[in-house]
């Protein structure tokens, strides 16, 4: 069978969700919710529209995981004081008692997934599928899948 780095990705993501969805049900906090909150514990008071942006999340996307962990009491969600147009977002209370282990429980994922990998290749790794993301930042994709 010929190597797809489509298939690989696809295994990865599918599997990855599985293990959020597995470790975090303790929190309420499923796979769709969890990216969310790594963001905001690295950069709290954000827009919805950074948190999109950042993650690749449709608008809508981002707005039902926003509504979902405000309902779990997660996350605070406010109009911007100086533009009403803009959502901010920022950490409860809730959200950070619970910080150290909600990424301790995703980091394990990460440890698993490189165990027994030398530094060198890991780092390279990560740059190919950097360099990966860069070209589709760079890339009119709707123009570009029109083309193909």
């Amino acid at each position: 069978m010929e190597k797809s780095i489509g298939r690989l990705l696809s295994i990865l993501h599918r599997q990855s969700q599985i293990y959020i969805n597995y470790s975090l049900k303790d929190f309420d906090i499923t796979s769709a919710e969890y990216a969310f909150l790594m963001y905001l514990y690295r950069k709290d008071m954000a827009t919805q529209d950074e948190l999109s942006s950042y993650l690749y999340i449709d608008k809508s996307a981002t707005a039902r995981a926003i509504k979902s962990l405000e309902e779990k009491g997660y996350i605070i969600r406010e109009k911007d004081h100086t533009d009403k147009r803009f959502n901010r977002v920022y950490l409860s209370d809730k959200a950070k008692i619970h910080k150290d282990e909600i990424r301790q429980r995703v980091w394990r994922w990460s440890e698993f997934l490189t165990e027994g990998i030398d530094a060198e290749s890991i780092d390279e790794v990560l740059s190919v599928l950097e360099n990966m993301v860069g070209k589709v930042e760079r890339t009119d994709l709707k123009k570009t899948m029109e083309e193909l």
